[in-house]
């Protein structure tokens, strides 16, 4: 008989089901946009029905591509926007509020105290983290001290705290199982990086009662099974949960120490496998759990640019540069360079290695010869420039060169943007044929934690697709870049 597995892609701006076979082909594919909420300046939430909704729209629209029914699922994965932050009644199942969405910097305030009380060290010893509005754990407490009675109701053991793959989880047992993978875990700003345990001095610190907080599980394995779900049977087991980026790692068969990955999403995001030990960086990244199977956990290093995808995304509904996102690379290509213009997509703070929460985006080097297609170049160029510093930071953490960086996400179609990647990083970039790293990491984790594949099936099922070889002289990189680090330091507001 044969067996599929469903992942669950619950990402920022929509959601993607796939159905794969056990051969790694995908047989159906469902994407469901939703809306995002803006009620005030640098906030971002999103409605949790709206999330749900999505969610039961894609797998409906992923199983009638595939011709199969819900039945016919033999294993269920799910990975998830991260440190976006839900609360919800156990009783009722309903949210208390919008979640907090991970782009949010309504909390950047409380983590400034933070700093200036002397947390940081410590946490960032303990989690691997910096603190900073990006994660979890302020957010939780936000809802807590401003939903009128939320924190006493916390406090009795009312309320339940999530991440998207919590939710997800406990929606599809119909409240039966609150859990939280490893790699959501590790992004909450609450989790002992080594013990990979809730830590009570972190949870005092940042304000959060225990009594919300989920079961931490492995990445890989059965830790529920629907129940009471009006689009899926009951019965299948859930046996794959890790973060977006995590999973995409996993995705990309980085499986050895050194491998390491740039998923190009709305953000940006590079993550480097650092094997057995939770190494903490010293040059702006975060340390985090890549993945846990069975009883053994793979750390990796990680860089995350805010804004990438959403840059392209900006142009077209922002300022009406471009009628859809697919027009970007044919407009940029109507110049040979930028001309000297920088976007700096700093349009929610600068990430790492910065860590700048004030920072703001912008655009320099305009003339009166400044074009349309000068603009289209510079943003592809700045997502690519955000990510070179990710991978420098990540070079020295590591103390040696990369060997390759594979790419996956929407804008890694952009093939403008790879080769340019690969030039001002200096690094050969590999794309898979299929760039939904993501959702197939996803499927796979599933299909181990249900005992149908192994690891090196997943490395045999992953196929490039192209390789982009850098070609830039070391000079002209050497100009490009202190050009883009003189841009960046025209907009840090924390320049210590």
């Amino acid at each position: 008989m044969s067996k599929y597995l469903l992942a669950i892609d619950q990402g920022t701006t929509g959601s993607t089901a796939l159905v794969v076979d056990l051969d790694g082909t995908t047989l159906g594919r469902g994407t469901v946009e939703f809306p995002q909420h803006f009620p005030k300046p640098g906030w971002v939430e999103h409605d949790p029905l709206e999330i749900w909704a999505s969610v039961e729209a894609s797998v409906k629209a992923a199983l009638a591509q595939a011709k199969l029914e819900g039945k016919d699922v033999s294993a269920i994965g799910i990975t998830n926007q991260r440190e976006t932050t839900l609360v919800w009644d156990r009783k009722t199942s309903k949210a208390i509020a919008n979640a907090i969405v991970w782009q949010c910097r309504r909390t950047a305030d409380t983590c400034d105290a933070l700093r200036k009380a002397g947390h940081e060290p410590r946490i960032k010893a303990l989690t691997g983290l910096v603190i900073d509005a990006y994660f979890s754990g302020t957010k939780i407490a936000w809802l807590l001290d401003t939903v009128d009675g939320a924190r006493a109701r916390a406090e009795k053991g009312e309320l339940a705290f999530g991440t998207v793959d919590s939710f997800l989880v406990w929606q599809l047992t119909s409240g039966e199982t609150h859990v939280t993978d490893a790699t959501n875990a590790s992004r909450t700003l609450l989790m002992d990086l080594g013990k990979l345990e809730w830590d009570a001095w972190a949870c005092d610190t940042l304000r959060v009662p225990a009594k919300v907080l989920p079961r931490i599980v492995g990445s890989a394995e059965i830790v529920a099974r629907t129940k009471g779900v009006s689009f899926l049977p009951d019965g299948i087991p859930i046996a794959g949960i890790a973060g977006d980026q995590q999973a995409a790692l996993f995705g990309q068969a980085c499986f050895e120490e050194g491998d390491a990955k740039c998923t190009y999403g709305t953000g940006a995001f590079a993550l480097m496998n650092i094997g057995k030990k939770p190494t903490l960086s010293t040059h702006g990244l975060v340390t985090t759990v890549g993945f846990r199977i069975g009883n053994e956990t793979t750390y990796a290093l990680e860089g995350s640019s805010f804004i990438a995808g959403a840059a392209v995304q900006w142009l077209r509904d922002g300022l009406g540069v471009v009628k859809s996102a697919q027009e970007i690379e044919g407009l940029a290509r109507e110049v040979a360079s930028s001309d000297g213009v920088h976007f700096v997509p700093a349009l929610a703070g600068l990430g790492a290695p910065h860590w700048d929460a004030g920072a703001r985006g912008a655009i320099t080097g305009l003339t009166r010869g400044t074009t349309r297609a000068h603009l289209a170049r510079a943003t592809l160029e700045g997502i690519a420039f955000s990510v070179a510093d990710l991978l420098a930071a990540m070079v020295k953490d590591a103390g040696r060169p990369l060997q390759r960086l594979r790419v996956d996400g929407g804008a890694s179609q952009n093939d403008l943007l790879m080769q340019f990647q690969s030039d001002i990083s200096n690094v050969g970039v590999e794309r898979p044929t299929e760039v939904e790293s993501t959702g197939r990491g996803a499927a796979m984790l599933a299909g181990i934690g249900a005992g149908f594949v192994d690891l090196a099936s997943v490395t045999r099922m992953l196929k490039l697709g192209k390789r982009f070889e850098p070609s830039m002289a070391a000079a002209d990189r050497a100009t490009r870049l202190s050009g883009w680090s003189d841009a960046v330091a025209r907009i840090r507001t924390n320049l210590s």
